[in-house]
């Protein structure tokens, strides 16, 4: 078997999004995804990758991973580390088809039979688009809407969303009030108002549910660390779950000082890339909860090596959802597989959104678990139509 075919598939409405299949001369194809620069990432794929995959055996997935690991940063998270990452998924879905086995059977089985879940407050377009400000908007662009408009209830009316989120089974909610506040001293200091107006959500969900749903603080890597310290101080008295990217993690003893400063746990963080940033974060002990994006920091070969790393320093682990749905079919594949993973991000508004405008199958999402899917390789496919779409751009680069 080789490989004799790589295409990329972008698609205007979704322009952060890129899709990478693998085609082999045996028939068979594997299907990728990464999120963020996506023009940037088919260039890569076409121009570096390209040239280095086609040929080769697409089974040969570790030395693939490595000879293409010549050309991305050690750890990046940029477009050459984004297109790894999906050419490296797509690499494990075929070798789930051809053994005929679902990728968490790969990686060695299930730990555990669903995965409890989280929302990621957004609404249906977050992410959609970049800000000026180069952080996730959530401008309602697309003419998309419906019951899921998460951030904007997180911010107006976070009591009646804790409760919605409850009876869908929901163990927790990811909020990140303080961005509102934060251009308007650059992230160095906030005001005393606006301290208190990035708690009020907080205030109105634990008078509304109690302690019967964990609320994870999201920072976004957007304040320096003593004021990092001063929100987090402010918000302990609301016993969230975690503290995530308080401040931009490249520093590792200014995190681990953070994390020494308060008894919330630290998360971090889905910004940085690869095995060697993580093994950093964890000899520093600066974060007690490791966050990554598989289509991002390497793909399952590198997530292996994420979770082996935290699992040998006594550390749970979690994946990153909020970006596109081939993504979440991946991270349920990991959470299902991985001892150290306990809970799993889910993004309801895009779930039951536009995730499935793109693939045929997505994880089935009940009770407040998620549940990996069982068919051969990943368990989805690309929907023919999304390449037939006049918004597509389609490049291949063929042996």
């Amino acid at each position: 078997m080789k490989i004799t075919e790589i295409r990329t598939i972008r698609v205007d409405e979704f322009q952060n999004l890129c899709y990478v299949q693998i085609k082999t001369d045996e028939g068979v194809t594997g299907l990728g995804e990464t999120f963020f620069a996506a023009q940037a990432v088919e260039s890569w794929i076409h121009e570096n990758a390209a040239p280095i995959l086609l040929g080769k055996h697409p089974l040969d997935i570790e030395k693939n991973w490595h000879d293409l690991l010549s050309f991305v940063g050690g750890k990046s998270t940029g477009a050459e580390s984004r297109g790894r990452s999906a050419l490296d998924i797509a690499a494990w879905d075929i070798l789930g088809k051809v053994t005929g086995l679902p990728v968490y059977r790969l990686l060695g089985g299930k730990s555990r039979d669903g995965v409890p879940v989280y929302n990621t407050c957004a609404g249906y377009h977050y992410t959609q688009k970049v800000s000026k400000s180069g952080h996730p908007s959530d401008d309602k662009g697309c003419g998309r809407s419906g019951v899921y408009e998460d951030y904007d209830a997180f911010m107006n009316r976070a009591d009646e969303l804790a409760l919605s989120l409850l009876e869908e089974g929901y163990s927790g909610m990811k909020i990140w009030p303080f961005d509102a506040f934060c251009d308007k001293t650059g992230g160095h200091s906030i005001s005393a108002e606006d301290l208190k107006k990035g708690c009020e959500p907080f205030e109105k969900i634990r008078r509304a549910v109690g302690d019967r749903i964990d609320i994870m603080v999201e920072l976004h890597c957007r304040w320096d660390l003593p004021t990092a310290k001063k929100i987090a101080r402010a918000l302990e008295p609301y016993r969230p779950f975690w503290y995530e990217d308080p401040i931009l993690p490249y520093n590792v003893d200014a995190l681990a000082a953070f994390a020494r400063s308060t008894r919330v746990p630290t998360a971090a963080s889905e910004t940085v890339g690869s095995m060697y940033s993580y093994r950093d974060l964890c000899k520093a002990n600066a974060a007690d909860i490791l966050i990554f994006d598989p289509t991002w920091t390497g793909g399952l070969t590198e997530a292996k090596k994420i979770s082996a790393i935290a699992e040998a320093h006594e550390l749970p682990i979690t994946t990153h959802d909020c970006v596109g749905p081939l993504s979440y079919v991946v991270d349920t594949h990991i959470s299902t597989w991985a001892p150290n993973a306990f809970v799993q991000e889910t993004t309801r508004a895009f779930y039951h959104g536009w995730y499935g405008d793109l693939l045929t199958n997505l994880p089935p999402l009940k009770g407040g678990r998620v549940y990996a899917l069982e068919g051969p390789g990943l368990g989805t496919e690309l929907r023919p139509e999304v390449e037939k779409r006049p918004d597509a751009t389609v490049r291949v680069s063929r042996l």
